[in-house]
């Protein structure tokens, strides 16, 4: 009976310290994306593609990319600062634990199984602004295609931060209906080779 009792507190204890960690995560990010429009942006630029993508008309279905494309400079400028910004955080609050599920301070207590967020947003910025740019010379369609992923990246990774990879991957399928892997694989080749890098994947 004493080690079941012993047993429970261990995992309410456990339970307790995962929720004050995560509700620092959120609070800290929170504190900066508070400043910015990404959200609001990234759903216009999401819903935007499908409407452009579903009209008839080619009239119609240019203006409304270039409607897109001045979306998309928004958020790519936006983005970039906030990037820059968070870049100021002190390391030690921006570690992000490489295990599937959430362990309590476990960027703490095992530092090398973790990356730094400051370097995967810098990673985001620089593929949203690639993308944006258009420098590959990808159709409206594929440009499209390419900056949802991006985008869809960059959410897994704040809420791979915020909770854990398990549970950004979950949300990222819920979403969005698009697996980590399939999301990975679509973004710029420059993105994908430096996110990996730095996971370690």
């Amino acid at each position: 009976m004493e080690s079941l009792t012993l047993m429970a507190l261990i995992v309410i204890g456990a339970y307790m310290l995962k929720s004050h960690d995560q509700k620092r995560r959120i609070a800290l990010l929170g504190s900066h994306l508070g400043n910015y429009q990404i959200e609001k942006l990234m759903e216009n630029l999401t819903e935007g593609y499908l409407r452009c993508l579903g009209e008839d008309d080619p009239a119609r279905r240019e203006q409304v990319w270039a409607l897109l494309d001045t979306t998309e400079a928004k958020l790519s400028a936006q983005f970039d600062n906030f990037a820059t910004e968070f870049s100021h955080v002190a390391e030690r609050e921006t570690r992000v634990s490489k295990f599937p599920v959430a362990i309590p301070f476990a960027h703490r207590l095992f530092p090398g199984a973790t990356f730094d967020l400051r370097k995967a947003f810098a990673i985001h910025a620089r593929g949203i602004t690639e993308v944006m740019k258009n420098s590959a010379g990808r159709s409206a369609k594929a440009k499209a295609f390419t900056m949802s992923a991006e985008l869809f990246l960059m959410q897994h990774t704040c809420h791979w931060f915020c909770k854990s990879r398990t549970i950004a991957s979950a949300r990222l399928l819920a979403r969005h209906k698009t697996s980590y892997q399939q999301v990975l694989d679509a973004v710029s080749p420059q993105t994908r080779n430096a996110y990996r890098a730095l996971i370690g994947q």
